[in-house]
């Protein structure tokens, strides 16, 4: 059998569990915001906004523990190295757990400064110090589950993000009713809640570790965990996933601040539209998961058929979804607005940019479908300077097309994800020619 037909099964099995954990997220924001929201105080809800903003940002910076972990993990298993697989999970929950503690202790200068960047009002704020205060605790934990999570996507199972996922949100929905509803807390019940969540989830996912350990052969090399030299492989590929990280950061920032000074209706109806992306997101990063994971044992195995065919069939499965998303969005985009605001001003002005959101799915597909590929092959300098060959464009594009307001801004953003796509697709094509077909290093 043709190796591009033998692997295109293994695509949705794997994308599957990760593309409805990731549709489970948006579940715990809405019970937040209705648990909150139906406190005598709109402060409340405004000071669990800015808090859950600012660690979704926090914590989105530190990624990069899932995904190294997925690559070298994956390369692991393609090269039938179980002490290396066993070693990569020991190194990954040191490294979360250092960070943690370090988050924890910078808590107060971290918070300051994100608090201030989001320029709520006095009362919001000071509640949201409080609520972040409490909500920090949970920083090893989640680090900790970003390692466990991308330890066993590596290894082509999936259904543990579920899992887990799944853990957490019911976890956090019932305490959220009950310290906020049952115990007549505010927004301090929903860090508490989100904080037990987070640790119960992490005693879940320790479980499946003990349990999937004992079907591995090998041996925790317990020297590696305390020589620096040792973690040299995760702290290349993890640098170049922070500076890449940031540099996305850096442009949704710069999107969401610029929108804000157009006004409040603009900024509303931007943050509707991007929730477009988020639907796209989840679709999208399901394949590239499932990518990570087949390309990433290819290279640990050397081969290099096996890898292209992977890589056709997530291309197949990701296409199928940008093309569906753009048909829904050109067919039902107007309506999709009308569900999430009842705002007649932001719903017409969310409309009129309604074909940049037509446009973004053929656009955002090559990226969250490379940098998949590249996880998997642990290329993450190219990942780093796709994000700031698209900066480099977007900020360009944006200052000579600010004659054209908002249209402007949506032009600038669409041209910042076509050169991160454009960029991707260049280093993909070249190394498929010159150094996928053999294996040589490519001087990352």
């Amino acid at each position: 059998m043709p190796p591009s037909r033998s692997k295109a099964p293994r695509i949705w099995p794997l994308a599957w569990p990760i593309i409805l954990s990731n549709i489970t997220v948006p579940l715990l924001g809405l019970v937040d915001t209705a648990v909150v929201g139906h406190l005598p105080d709109s402060r409340y809800l405004a000071a669990v906004t800015l808090g859950a903003t600012l660690f979704g940002f926090l914590y989105w910076g530190f990624g990069f523990l899932r995904m190294g972990t997925t690559g070298l993990t994956s390369q692991a298993v393609g090269r039938e190295n179980d002490t290396d697989v066993r070693t990569l999970l020991g190194q990954s929950l040191v490294m979360a757990g250092l960070i943690g503690a370090g988050l924890i202790l910078l808590s107060t200068p971290l918070v300051e400064l994100g608090l201030r960047l989001l320029d709520g009002s006095a009362q919001a704020t000071e509640l949201a110090r409080e609520y972040a205060g409490i909500r920090i605790l949970s920083a090893p934990a989640v680090l900790a589950n970003y390692a466990i999570l991308g330890w066993f996507l590596g290894q082509q199972n999936s259904r543990v993000t579920l899992i887990l996922m799944v853990v957490t949100n019911s976890v956090n929905i019932v305490l959220d009713l009950w310290f906020v509803v049952g115990l007549g807390m505010t927004s301090d019940g929903v860090a508490w809640a989100t904080v037990i969540a987070d640790y119960t989830a992490l005693v879940m996912g320790l479980w499946l570790v003990r349990r999937q350990l004992v079907t591995l052969g090998g041996y925790l090399d317990r020297a590696r965990l305390f020589t620096l030299k040792a973690y040299q492989a995760l702290f290349a590929v993890n640098a170049q996933l922070f500076l890449r990280t940031l540099g996305l950061l850096f442009a949704m920032a710069f999107f969401t601040a610029q929108g804000a000074s157009q006004g409040d209706t603009v900024l509303a109806a931007n943050a509707v539209l991007l929730q477009f992306i988020m639907l796209i997101s989840y679709g999208l990063d399901g394949f590239a998961h499932a990518a990570e994971a087949l390309t990433g044992r290819a290279v640990g195995r050397a081969r290099w058929d096996e890898f292209a065919a992977s890589v056709r069939s997530a291309g197949r499965f990701s296409l199928a979804i940008a093309a569906a998303a753009m048909l829904a969005f050109a067919l039902g985009g107007e309506a999709l607005i009308a569900l999430l605001t009842d705002l007649p001003e932001v719903r017409q002005t969310a409309a009129s940019y309604l074909p940049w959101m037509v446009l973004m799915p053929l656009l955002a597909v090559w990226s969250y479908l490379l940098d998949g590929v590249f996880i998997g092959a642990t290329a993450t300098r190219e990942m780093r300077n796709s994000i700031f060959a698209g900066l480099a464009v977007y900020l360009p594009v944006w200052w000579l097309t600010q004659p054209l307001g908002n249209h402007g801004l949506w032009f600038a953003f669409s041209s910042f994800m076509l050169v991160r796509s454009a960029t991707l697709g260049a280093y993909y094509l070249h190394y498929r020619r010159h150094v996928w077909v053999s294996g040589r290093d490519h001087g990352r």
